[in-house]
């Protein structure tokens, strides 16, 4: 009696989905949606998918460009502050300055890959933790938010983009709605999924994306076969800079006005969110698409709360649960994987 070669043997679909980083995370918004759908009557709608879908979409914009640095092995605490940062320039620019709108952007750009490329080139050069450089990345970066704000404008706010050069046709680009059978989405969502789509290309699909899964695996074993490890942490600090740009320039351009404190504390939900798609906190192993799935996760259950009534502060005990339950779900998906691999 003759045995196939296991090679040649097709995986279960059960053991091909275990491989799958993002599978816990899209069984859990599975679960959520069920829930809050059961719960209340306004959840299920379209006004009501068009709120939690909006609720999650800049958090996934960031959440998606976390992960890629998650799974590089490295963390970036400035990214919650950078979202102000560049909101703050590019307001500064257009309305105190006198700016077109979309030259303050590409300014704020500027400004964010080189604060971003300035964090892997310091943690590199350093070896320092990047929790530690980013940590100081962030209060730097809050100071001057607080203290250019006030000596600018006398206040800790900026407003009146409406009134700027240019102001039309960036928002039309960044903070205008798209109507779906008499609903307004707004424009961020696509954003977001454009951005889930081109992080997940990057990481499955493209050698930077190898480069990344082995930086985050294996730093040393990584340089030894050849893996530019120091230009590629350099391009992933500098693509969660990148996102906060985009994130703060669709936020000054929808609510057209910014205050020089916002951003502080968000930097741990991207974490969270990224954590919840299936991210380990050791590196090396994650999904884009399963960050996305996480700032999902956000979006509904904050919203779903609002809808059902309840209190807010319960959104912080459900945000613990899923936390905690997402990294006992990843660690046993990733074992379970690497068991299938062999």
């Amino acid at each position: 009696m003759t045995t196939l070669d296991e090679r040649l043997v097709k995986p279960r679909l059960l053991d091909r989905l275990v491989v799958r980083p993002e599978i816990g995370a899209l069984l859990g918004a599975v679960v959520v949606f069920l829930f809050f759908t059961l719960v209340t009557d306004k959840f299920f709608s379209a006004s009501g998918a068009a709120t939690w879908l909006d609720d999650a979409a800049t958090l996934g914009i960031m959440a998606v460009a976390v992960s890629l640095l998650m799974v590089g092995g490295e963390f970036d605490l400035s990214a919650g502050v950078m979202t102000a940062s560049t909101s703050l320039v590019t307001a500064i620019l257009a309305t105190q300055a006198g700016w077109n709108v979309w030259l303050a952007l590409l300014v704020s750009l500027i400004f964010a890959l080189t604060v971003g490329a300035f964090n892997g080139w310091l943690v590199m050069k350093t070896g320092l933790p990047s929790f530690i450089v980013t940590l100081g990345t962030f209060l730097a970066l809050q100071g001057l938010n607080l203290g250019v704000t006030r000596l600018v404008t006398g206040t800790v706010q900026v407003s009146g983009m409406r009134s700027t050069d240019g102001y039309a046709s960036a928002g039309f680009v960044f903070a205008s709605t798209v109507d779906i059978g008499g609903t307004p989405f707004q424009i961020s969502i696509l954003w977001w999924l454009g951005a889930a789509a081109l992080a997940a290309w990057l990481l499955v699909r493209t050698r930077f994306g190898n480069w990344i899964f082995a930086v985050g695996g294996s730093a040393p074993s990584s340089r030894a076969v050849g893996v530019p490890v120091v230009r590629t942490k350099i391009l992933l600090f500098m693509g969660t800079a990148l996102a906060g740009w985009l994130v703060g320039s669709i936020n000054i351009l929808r609510f057209a006005s910014v205050q020089a404190n916002q951003g502080i504390g968000l930097e741990f939900q991207y974490i969270i969110a990224a954590v919840i798609g299936g991210c380990l906190l050791t590196g090396g192993f994650g999904s884009a698409v399963g960050a996305a799935i996480g700032a999902l996760i956000f979006g509904m259950a904050r919203q779903g709360i609002v809808f059902a009534g309840w209190d807010s502060d319960w959104f912080m005990l459900f945000l613990g649960i899923m936390l905690l339950a997402a990294v006992l779900v990843n660690n046993a998906f990733r074992r379970r994987a690497e068991r299938v691999r062999r």
